[in-house]
């Protein structure tokens, strides 16, 4: 491998850090919320919603908001509505409280069975929340609806509400309606741990009597001894028995420059080979190996930001104890001032009313509204839960190849230095010896080569030089690309200076000689993003501090940073250090964004409280983020931040609309007016309950960004 593109102190700028161009990004998708609308991709029949921090089966919830939908019109054409007949009902019907009950039961158990579902969940870890609250209201409505039926057509006694069908069938509409809106439009989760396991390939060639075979993956045990051929993705971890050959090691550091492995070298699973073919011994397979100590890594700062509560299942967990406190309270007075009869109705009432209609859409509507209006601007929201979390951030961290820089190799100069050749000559020169590579440097020549139209045929007998560089035959003269470092080991002449104006600048610096002199050399660096600057820019300005994790070497980490305006700076870092390090911060008491793009960001971008994946990025990576910015645009952050803060302001007036309803007619169905001659109408009840959802859906509509 190219001396020069392998020495540390040279590679002052990181590269790429894979090819993204294979990527494919139409899984992306939401860790939280499985295809409620069934067209995405098929879970054997069992759409997930998690809820309450609980991942439930919902069956076809928009099947079932369908038939429920359906079978809740001649409910409505048929039952009262707060007890109160509407205009337009159908009252000569003898058996139409048989029929409407009938349905009623369908619709109860049919539609409400997702939130039965939840509520056992919410329960079972003493946190009940949404899911309770509307299994509270549904399950009173349809127990006090049987037994107005049976009171009023089989006792003949008349109950003070005749019955609560209507509410039951319309709430069950809206909970499924507003859990559908939330679902559908947050696309499907991916999982992280696979794309991490697809790192790996699926077979290897494993050494039998000293004669590769093909085995499963699976099969490798450890000890074995593995054949990995030019190109191959090193099959499990290991280390190096025989051969010579340069790894891309990108999955580790995010860096994508080839490092030279040599016997006794270790290697790790999922990384890419170059160009050599070497034996390695197996020294941990997938399940011990590195890429399982990284999917442990994700799968638990997923678990971790899995127990945070939502704003709406708070406000819900609250007003499911202040429903039942009021209701209980009520019932104990008016059984006391009254009789039976009425405490129950009262109390019935009371549990009714505080049926989230307008809270359960409170939230979904925004969303709906705040996921349109991000994917127009490239934003893909996987998990609402994290936007909620904008206003409490005070730290930044990022990666910086990918991230911050384009990862793309560029000549910034290059020049002669012999009076026999011109500077065009010379990166001609270079692009013959460097044609049909596929190393990002040699990329940058050829590229520039391209953009000065300069015309060059490949080199002939080009050799790799061992711990020297590239050297081949152009126009029957031998020419070597090599480092600097190669010219102070045979004491070759060259403007230092020069050299280290031109390093301290990150750029990484070829030398083309001839013999023992030098004619020319070219500098290359990676280009720092166009809005990367107006990313840190922002996040001071909003108080945040940016702080730079990659695992590029210090010296050119820094010099991106100074550029940028980043002072704090963490290099040389592997993937269980950059998470490592987010956890360090919220140990702290401080709230955290990780922004990323490569394997090696995954686990960081999981425990972060945000995690931002540039969609260039890998699948891993996007698995595990929160957020994905599709075209990888630093500057998309700023604008997240912004839709975040508007959408949780709408989000909390939403359900400041939603729940004072709430507030204000549950004591007042309660009696609380009772004394000065006051009683809750059950129409204006519902009127009021309509009217704040009407409000709450306005709202979220009036959304921008």
């Amino acid at each position: 491998m190219n001396e020069h593109k392998n020495d540390s102190h040279e590679m002052q700028m990181d590269h790429s850090q894979m090819d993204h161009s294979h990527m494919d990004h139409s899984h992306m998708n939401h860790d939280q919320m499985m295809d409620m609308g069934g067209g995405h991709h098929d879970h054997g029949g069992d759409d997930m919603m998690m809820h309450g921090d609980h991942m439930m089966h919902m069956g076809n919830l928009k099947q079932k908001f369908w038939v429920s939908l359906i079978l809740t019109i001649p409910v409505i054409i048929m039952s009262p509505m707060m007890g109160m007949r509407l205009p337009f009902q159908i009252t000569f019907l003898p058996w139409s409280d048989y029929l409407v009950a009938i349905i009623g039961t369908i619709i109860f158990f049919y539609g409400g069975k997702p939130f039965f579902t939840g509520a056992r969940g919410e329960l079972s870890e003493k946190k009940p929340a949404m899911m309770t609250l509307i299994t509270m209201g549904i399950s009173v409505a349809y127990l006090y609806s049987i037994y107005a039926v049976i009171a009023n057509d089989i006792l003949h006694v008349t109950p003070m509400v005749t019955d609560f069908f209507w509410e039951l069938a319309t709430l069950i509409d809206i909970m499924l309606l507003g859990h559908w809106i939330e679902m559908d439009t947050v696309m499907n989760a991916g999982s992280a741990v696979d794309s991490l396991a697809k790192l790996l390939p699926d077979k290897a060639h494993k050494l039998v009597n000293g004669k590769p075979e093909d085995v499963a993956i699976k099969d490798l045990q450890v000890g074995d001894q593995v054949q990995v051929r030019a190109g191959e993705q090193v099959p499990a971890d290991g280390k190096i028995v025989s051969g010579t050959t340069s790894v891309n090691e990108s999955l580790v550091t995010g860096e994508a420059q080839q490092v030279t492995k040599q016997p006794d070298d270790e290697v790790v699973g999922g990384s890419v080979n170059g160009d050599g073919t070497f034996v390695m011994k197996v020294t941990g397979t997938g399940e011990t190996g590195y890429l399982a100590k990284v999917m442990d890594l994700v799968n638990s700062a997923q678990q971790h930001k899995s127990a945070k509560e939502n704003m709406a299942d708070k406000v819900a967990g609250y007003l499911f104890y202040a429903a039942v406190t009021v209701a209980l309270v009520a019932f104990v007075t008016w059984l006391l001032v009254d009789n039976l009869a009425v405490a129950l109705s009262v109390a019935v009432t009371v549990l009714v009313i505080a049926c989230p209609h307008a809270l359960g859409l409170a939230v979904p509507l925004v969303i709906a509204r705040t996921t349109s209006i991000a994917a127009h601007h490239g934003l893909l929201i996987r998990n609402r839960n994290a936007m909620e979390q904008v206003n409490q951030i005070n730290y930044a961290l990022m990666d910086k190849t990918g991230t911050l820089t384009e990862g793309n190799f560029k000549v910034n100069k290059y020049d002669t230095v012999s009076a026999s050749l011109s500077a065009d000559q010379v990166l001609t020169i270079m692009a013959s010896l460097e044609d049909g590579s596929s190393h990002p440097l040699a990329r940058g020549i050829l590229t520039a080569a391209k953009e000065q139209k300069l015309n060059w045929s490949a080199a002939t007998n080009v050799q790799q030089l061992t711990g020297a560089g590239l050297s081949g035959e152009v126009d029957g003269k031998q020419y070597t690309l090599v480092s600097a470092a190669y010219l102070d080991k045979q004491k070759l002449q060259y403007d230092k200076q020069q050299f280290d104006q031109l390093a301290s600048a990150g750029n990484s610096i070829s030398y083309l000689i001839s013999g023992d002199q030098v004619l020319g050399f070219v500098a290359q660096g990676d280009q720092i993003k166009p809005n990367a600057k107006h990313l840190i820019d922002s996040l001071l300005a909003q108080n945040i501090t940016p702080v730079m994790l990659t695992g590029d070497n210090d010296q050119s980490a820094r010099n991106v940073a100074k550029q940028l305006g980043i002072t704090e700076v963490k290099a040389q870092l592997r993937p269980e250090d950059k998470e490592k390090v987010v956890a360090q911060y919220q140990s702290e008491g401080n709230h955290v964004i990780m922004i990323g793009d490569g394997v090696n960001d995954a686990p960081s971008l999981a425990r972060a409280d945000i995690g931002i994946a540039m969609g260039a990025g890998t699948n891993v990576a996007i698995d595990s983020a929160d957020i994905v910015l599709v075209k990888s645009d630093p500057n998309d952050v700023v604008a997240f931040l912004d839709l975040a803060r508007r959408s949780t302001r709408k989000m909390t007036e939403n359900l400041w609309w939603g729940a004072g309803y709430n507030i204000i007619t549950i004591p007042l169905a309660a009696g609380i007016l009772a004394p000065i001659g006051f009683m809750l109408n059950p129409m204006v009840g519902a009127a009021i309950m309509s009217l704040s959802t009407i409000i709450v859906a306005i709202n979220a509509l009036s959304l921008r960004i």
